[in-house]
């Protein structure tokens, strides 16, 4: 009769369910895979299948018994890093969004709002729209990739030892704030430029020939200049976009 010891048993599965609980809460937080659309049996599956993968490359890595005192910690450490991981890299789709806000505040577009249940909130159409994008190109340039990278390389740094306090003060996270703002008016910069050139020269106009209305006329051609500034800067968004994204992954390897 094979019979297997508590030990041994331990040794086996340690290794397997931290990396599990860590991409398995990366996937409830992260852009794409966190829709509703994708069941939650194929996260699961996905999740075992990438910690099982990655045994190989996770060596070295602290074994915790399952009834151990420090099993709690080590849950709650795999689930908040996970999170984080998650967290940050929708902040990357945030900061394309709030570009999207500002330049249809410029062209006069933020009326046209609708609700967007991915977010439960009122988005504009052209953040919608420069959303949408922002994920596509996330695909094209397989940052689902690099981000799968990130969750297995945090383990060098963030070792699953169950010290979820010290792993929360080296993640700093609130470095990514400013990274945010800085990278969405960096995107929006050629609109705002443009648009306000444009509400420049409409207010020339109007002082030129007062009888013209304004107006009338002024709403057009922002909405015309803007559309042709959005066709003309989308190739350019890749560079701002993949910059934020290595920004955010570089927090989580090995310092």
């Amino acid at each position: 009769m094979i019979t297997f010891s508590e030990a041994q048993l331990v040794a086996w599965i340690s290794p397997v369910l931290w990396p599990f609980l860590r991409v398995l809460a990366l996937f409830t937080a992260m852009p794409i895979l966190s829709m509703r659309a994708v069941p939650m049996r194929a996260r699961v599956a996905l999740a075992f299948l990438i910690a099982v993968a990655a045994q190989p490359t996770l060596v070295g890595q602290p074994i915790i018994g399952i009834n151990s005192p420090q099993a709690l910690g080590a849950v709650v450490q795999q689930v908040g890093i996970g999170l984080a991981i998650g967290f940050a890299v929708r902040l990357v789709f945030t900061a394309v969004e709030l570009a999207g806000e500002l330049v249809g505040l410029q062209m006069g577009l933020n009326f046209a709002a609708f609700f967007d249940p991915a977010s439960n909130a009122q988005v504009s159409a052209v953040s919608r729209f420069m959303g949408t994008i922002s994920m596509l190109l996330f695909i094209v340039v397989n940052g689902h990739l690099m981000v799968l990278m990130a969750v297995v390389r945090s383990f060098e740094a963030f070792p699953a030892d169950g010290n979820f306090l010290d792993s929360l003060a080296r993640l700093q996270m609130h470095g990514l704030g400013r990274e945010i703002f800085a990278s969405a008016l960096w995107i929006a910069l050629p609109m705002i430029g443009l648009l306000l050139f444009v509400n420049l020269t409409l207010g020339i106009v109007s002082r030129v020939a007062p009888q013209m209305n304004v107006f009338a006329v002024g709403f057009p051609v922002t909405l015309v200049m803007g559309l042709i500034g959005i066709a003309a800067t989308l190739p350019l968004m890749d560079q701002p976009m993949m910059a934020l994204m290595e920004r955010t992954i570089a927090l989580f390897g090995p310092r």
